[in-house]
């Protein structure tokens, strides 16, 4: 068990997303893991999760990431 625990940094007007308990955050208030941000308001907070499964989707679907000729070319051999 640590004898001194690191505070969390963060600005006043940063605000978060916490994944634990799935609300929006003035400040850090969970550690890291827990939480998506720092965001410019409560509302991109609040849009978190729509946000990330967007780019989410944007990267599954980027050429880039799914180049057929690269996948033909490992299925060939």
């Amino acid at each position: 068990m640590a004898l001194f625990r690191k505070k969390t940094a963060g600005r006043p007007g940063e605000w978060f997303y916490c994944l634990e308990h799935r609300k929006v955050e003035e400040g850090p208030q969970c550690p890291g893991r827990d939480r998506m941000g720092p965001y410019a308001s409560p509302e991109e907070a609040a849009e978190a999760m729509e946000t990330a499964h967007e780019r989410n989707a944007e990267w599954e679907n980027d050429p880039r990431w799914s180049d057929p000729s690269s996948r033909g070319a490992a299925d060939d051999g």
